[in-house]
């Protein structure tokens, strides 16, 4: 399953405390990414936080997922985890007339 994974950053939350995981942080993104289980790594324009598309069984598993990164365990960032499912309106156009 697709899930989508917006970071939300923890009110009050400072750059001095995210230095020192931010090396950790993008070490597990990469083995995570190399895994197959993160398929794209983004950032938002807007504001410096993540969006990430994963690929798990279940919302379940992309939260246990998440929780191994380094900057969700110090507890200076958590995920909205948006599971998703492919786009059904093609049906009308090409799918079996009612």
């Amino acid at each position: 399953m697709k899930i989508l994974a917006l970071e939300i950053e923890t009110p009050d939350a400072t750059a001095a405390q995210f230095a020192p995981h931010l090396k950790a942080e993008a070490i597990r993104i990469w083995e995570l990414h190399k895994s197959g289980q993160i398929r794209e790594t983004y950032f938002r324009q807007d504001r410096k936080e993540a969006v990430l598309v994963l690929e798990c069984a279940d919302a379940k598993e992309a939260h246990r997922l998440l929780e191994t990164l380094p900057l969700v365990q110090a507890g200076l960032i958590t995920f909205e985890v948006i599971p998703l499912i492919p786009y059904p309106g093609f049906e009308r156009l090409f799918g079996n007339p009612m």
